[in-house]
């Protein structure tokens, strides 16, 4: 009976993850598109930041596909202005001016660039572009799965938001980030219905007003 018990649980999580998936990827897929030349207009875009290097030092192939593809779409004349958001909370560790650094080599000037540190995950991105960066309209970079969940997370949120899908990486070259997309929406199908708010809170940044950092 345990067993049993325990099998429908996992077969019930399971089936919720991939729902979610599901739910959010048909949802996004009308918001975006892979090539720059055909992506939405905004004043801003929301670039969604990653570790820069793996574990083994390595260059991350998430991380250079992302800038690849903002400087793209700058270079477009889609956006004015890139928000680099990811975790530069802790000294030790900044994603944020690494994609700062990442982004003036691949010819975005360096006033076109803001960092958002505390993009420790996709909803804080999102709800701090929203609430800090006074964004009501943006196209979001990533990858494909990330996009679709970080323009769900952004519709929800009353943001007019549209997607710039990055090149992605195989699933067997990086299984781990692959298969963190079906929990990972579930997570956002439940910040949603909790009504969870960023980490971080911080003040107001006048994009194309302020300077950048």
């Amino acid at each position: 009976m345990l067993i049993t018990a325990l099998i429908s649980l996992v077969a019930l999580v399971v089936g919720a993850m991939v729902a979610a998936w599901w739910w959010l990827d048909s949802a996004s897929e009308p918001f975006a598109t892979d090539r720059p030349e055909t992506a939405q207009t905004a004043e801003v875009a929301l670039v969604l930041g990653a570790a820069p290097f793996l574990d083994d030092g390595r260059p991350n192939r998430f991380f250079e596909h992302r800038l690849d593809a903002a400087a793209d779409l700058y270079r477009a004349g889609k956006v004015k202005f890139l928000l680099a958001s990811g975790d530069s909370i802790h000294p030790s560790y900044d994603e944020t001016a690494a994609m700062k650094r990442g982004l003036i080599k691949r010819g975005v000037p360096a006033e076109a660039i803001y960092r958002d540190p505390a993009g420790v995950r996709t909803l804080d991105s999102v709800l701090r572009a929203r609430d800090l960066y006074g964004l009501r309209r943006m196209v979001i970079v990533s990858q494909d799965f990330h996009v679709r969940r970080a323009v769900w997370l952004a519709r929800q949120h009353g943001v007019e938001a549209h997607g710039l899908d990055a090149k992605g990486v195989s699933p067997f070259d990086a299984l781990d980030s692959w298969a963190r997309q079906f929990p990972s929406a579930l997570k956002a199908v439940l910040d949603v219905w909790t009504g969870a708010v960023a980490q971080y809170r911080g003040k107001p940044v006048h994009i194309g007003v302020d300077p950048a950092d």
